[in-house]
């Protein structure tokens, strides 16, 4: 019995002695200075590789924690991830960033990147070369994006970063009002009068700079119509006539959808009216991000919604 016992200790450590002889240990990655390992994750970053930029940027975060290079990773870690696509892990090493650093000389970079992340995430690719209605889709990273911008510009107003900010706020404060223009009508189709006028209401009184204040005033008028509230719906006229006398709208309700709008569930397409017009728009409510407007638009300006052109139109009004 006791020789069984001892071939049986004899076979397990043969067993556990091959899988060492064989490669079963891990190979151990060199041990590389602070410093060499950060100047090859800047290198990396500046050829665009960004894939190799973040696996040294962990490394020298991992083996480096309190290092002369730390704090300074950790921000290039942000501007990796997010040129790698990779936005939930880009938005939270920012979050992190800002969390363990609120006095970093740089922490403006932070917020700015994380505003521009979302930025981006809410922005997909089909929609920057497709005329898909993007105030259709659910606008979280369109909200996160602005709230991250706006802490921004809060905290530290006179930043670098701020100017682009703030623009980018512009475009994305008309973006969440036209949606929220989208939602009112998806209301007034269901005859949902009251959720319509609520949301008219919201736009007209916080977010009275946009392009999408007359859509929500016509809207306010049509339910309050519906409702038989009257005093309320000829007080929202008597704005709409005076502050935009030139606006036409087409009643929700009485709405036909066109062929191409049905096709592709509301993302394209603008619908054919049947009905008389309550009052007239000269020019359909438009995401812009300046003020200024230019007839002519450069196809990169057209594909990109005028963000990166600083003298030009984000879009062409509508006819």
């Amino acid at each position: 019995m006791r020789l069984v016992k001892l071939i049986g200790i004899f076979t397990l450590v043969s067993l556990l002695s091959a899988c060492s002889w064989f490669g079963g240990d891990e190979k151990e990655i060199p041990d590389i200075p602070e410093q060499q390992l950060y100047t090859e994750a800047l290198e990396a970053l500046d050829a665009g590789e960004y894939e190799t930029a973040t696996e040294k940027l962990q490394l020298l975060e991992a083996r480096y924690p309190f290092g002369r290079y730390s704090e300074q990773a950790q921000l290039e870690l942000i501007y990796a991830y997010f040129k790698s696509s990779e936005p939930e892990a880009a938005r939270a090493a920012a979050d992190r960033f800002i969390r363990l650093h609120p006095n970093h000389e740089n922490i403006d970079y932070a917020y700015y990147l994380k505003g521009l992340t979302a930025f981006e995430q809410d922005r997909s690719v089909f929609e920057r070369y497709l005329p898909i209605d993007e105030t259709q889709r659910d606008p979280g990273a369109a909200l996160e994006s602005f709230e991250s911008f706006a802490a921004l510009l809060n905290k530290y107003p006179d930043s670098e970063y701020a100017p682009d900010a703030q623009k980018r706020m512009v475009y994305l404060k008309n973006r969440l009002a036209q949606y929220e223009i989208h939602v009112a009508h998806y209301y007034i189709k269901r005859r949902a009068w009251v959720a319509a006028a609520n949301r008219g209401r919201y736009v007209v009184e916080n977010m009275q700079e946009t392009p999408a204040v007359p859509d929500a005033l016509a809207v306010m008028i049509e339910s309050y119509t519906a409702l038989g509230m009257h005093d309320l719906a000829g007080d929202a006229q008597q704005v709409l006539r005076t502050n935009f006398p030139d606006y036409e709208y087409v009643p929700q309700a009485k709405r036909k959808a066109g062929l191409l709008e049905t096709a592709t569930f509301g993302l394209m397409g603008g619908g054919e009216a049947e009905a008389e017009q309550v009052v007239k728009p000269k020019q359909r409510s438009q995401v812009k991000i300046e003020a200024e407007e230019d007839d002519d638009s450069s196809f990169f300006d057209t594909i990109t919604f005028g963000i990166f052109e600083d003298d030009e139109d984000e879009e062409k009004a509508a006819e």
